[in-house]
Formats: structure tokens, C-alpha cells, sequence
């Protein structure tokens, strides 16, 4: 018995250890930000580089489901039916590795096969961040992010993905998409980490995110009307399908145009990080 107890309490803190993963199924407690924080890398699924996107869809394996607080259920594939922004499935690059010497394939980056759609215009390279506002890693690497973008080449488009593994994720994919179904997005995106990680109001409910929302200048009445709406449905059912495609399970996880995932852990640090996406990006405009 004594023998028992001592592996069933090792195996606990081992799972206690995990930041950001999966696994993942209370709201953090406040964090200070730290820095060159590291997320799990994702197990990748082999894949044939022959394999279609259609194939794809009816064959990979779906993230492993976190039990929330909410006895949370497992998400349903988007229906068929439902209106989704058009997409573009990206070309093939230039010939030649992706990057240079100082970064590896399968070591600092990995490769999606088969690579994923994305939404952006031709001559434009998708640069997409998943994330989770109640990540503590997510909330490290924000000020370095919106700084990086700011700065990026023009033809890279920076977009955000909220992951959405269990209900408290997909309440905070709701609030994200609200905000940006509002036009307030800019200006609350940074003001929504400090709320939950600074004033420790996780903004889990329906009623603490309307309060958020009042105290930012929308009305009860247009928090309501948008909050519930077909525009933020459907930006929710993508926001899960992309989460399923990468098979995300760690946050946070930057995309580079549907071909190649990587985060801080595995990059070696934030300014190598942004050193690597910024390679992977001129690689797929050809530069």
C-alpha cells in the first residue's frame, strides 16, 4: 500500500508540471511573466506528403479531450453546412531547405503534412499564433509578439487562432471573437490578459465578460446580441476545426502558412523563435 501511494502521488506532480497543455483544466492561478517560457511540444501523427486535405479531415486523430471544471463534453465536428471564410490551400515553395543552417526540420520546427489551408490573399504569408488567454506562456510572449508583428514584412499577415480543447477555452475562443465581432479587439486583446492575470478575474462566465464589456463601453444589449452570434458561431467552428487539423494540445503554438509548426520551447528562446518565423515566412514568399 505505502508502495502504491508514493507512485500515485509522483504521478500527480508530474501532471501538475504541465503548463498550458492539454491537460490543462482550471483557470491559472495569477503568473508573473518569465522569460523564454517553454510549451510541450505536439506529438505529430506521420503523415504521407501525398495525402490530401480532404483525407485529412475523415482520418487524423483529434487532440486528447481535458475533463474543465464544466464536465466538459467532447466537441462535435463543425457541421458541413455552416458558412466558413473562404480559404486558400498554400502552393508549394521555392526549392531548397526552408530555413537556414541554424535551424532543423524536426528539431527547432516541424513540418505539417499534408499542409493546411489558409485565408489570406496571394503574394501574402499566414503567421498564425494559438493561444489561450488563461496561459500564463501565452501571457509571457503577447508583449514580444505585438512587438515582432508590428515590425514584420508586409507580405506576413499575423493572425490569431484561440485553442479550444475544453469549455473554458472555448468561453475564452467566445470572448475573443466577441471582441473582434465588436471592432474592440486592438484595443481590449492585451487588457483581457491583465484581467485574468494581473486582477485574477478569470472571465469565465457570461456574466463576469458582459461586466468586462460594460467597463470597456458596450452595452449589456450589444455584448448579448454579439456574443451569441452567427458571425461568432461560425468563427468558433473554424477556430475548432484549425485547432484539429494542427492537432493542438499546447499553447502557446505559432503556424507558419498551414506548413510548419514550432513554439518557444523548440525555436531555443523568443528572439530565436522570431529569428525562425521570420525564415519560414520569407521562404514561402520566395524571398
Amino acid at each position: 500500500m505505502i508502495k502504491l501511494a508514493r507512485t500515485y502521488l509522483t504521478a500527480v506532480l508530474l501532471a501538475a508540471l504541465v503548463a498550458c497543455g492539454g491537460s490543462d483544466t482550471t483557470p491559472p492561478a495569477v503568473q508573473t511573466p518569465t522569460e523564454n517560457v517553454e510549451a510541450p511540444p505536439i506529438a505529430a501523427e506521420p503523415q504521407s506528403e501525398d495525402e490530401t486535405t480532404a483525407a485529412q479531415e475523415t482520418t487524423e486523430e483529434t487532440p486528447p479531450e481535458a475533463i474543465s471544471e464544466t464536465s466538459d463534453e467532447p466537441v462535435e465536428q463543425p457541421t458541413t453546412n455552416a458558412t466558413q471564410p473562404s480559404i486558400r490551400v498554400p502552393t508549394t515553395g521555392p526549392s531548397g531547405p526552408p530555413t537556414s543552417a541554424r535551424f532543423k526540420e524536426g528539431t527547432h520546427y516541424q513540418k505539417i503534412v499534408p499542409a493546411q489551408p489558409t485565408n489570406v490573399a496571394p503574394g501574402k504569408v499566414e503567421v498564425a499564433e494559438v493561444f489561450w488567454y488563461g496561459c500564463g506562456h501565452c501571457y509571457s510572449l503577447d508583449p514580444a509578439l505585438e512587438a515582432w508583428r508590428k515590425k514584420a514584412p508586409s507580405y506576413i499577415e499575423f493572425v490569431r487562432i484561440p485553442a479550444m480543447w475544453n469549455d473554458t477555452l472555448r468561453m475564452h475562443a467566445r470572448l475573443f471573437y466577441t471582441a473582434e465581432a465588436l471592432g474592440k479587439l486592438e484595443e481590449l486583446h492585451s487588457a483581457i490578459f491583465r484581467e485574468i492575470h494581473v486582477n485574477g478575474n478569470y472571465l469565465n462566465t457570461v456574466d463576469k465578460i458582459a461586466a468586462f464589456f460594460k467597463q470597456h463601453g458596450v452595452s449589456p444589449e450589444d455584448f448579448h446580441k454579439t456574443f451569441s452570434s452567427f458571425a461568432v458561431e461560425s468563427k468558433l467552428q473554424r477556430a475548432d476545426l484549425l485547432n484539429r487539423r494542427y492537432r493542438i494540445d499546447s499553447v502557446p503554438r505559432m503556424i507558419v502558412h498551414g506548413k510548419y509548426s514550432t513554439d518557444v520551447s523548440s525555436a531555443g528562446g523568443e528572439a530565436n523563435l522570431f529569428a525562425l518565423l521570420g525564415e519560414l515566412a520569407a521562404y514561402e514568399h520566395g524571398s
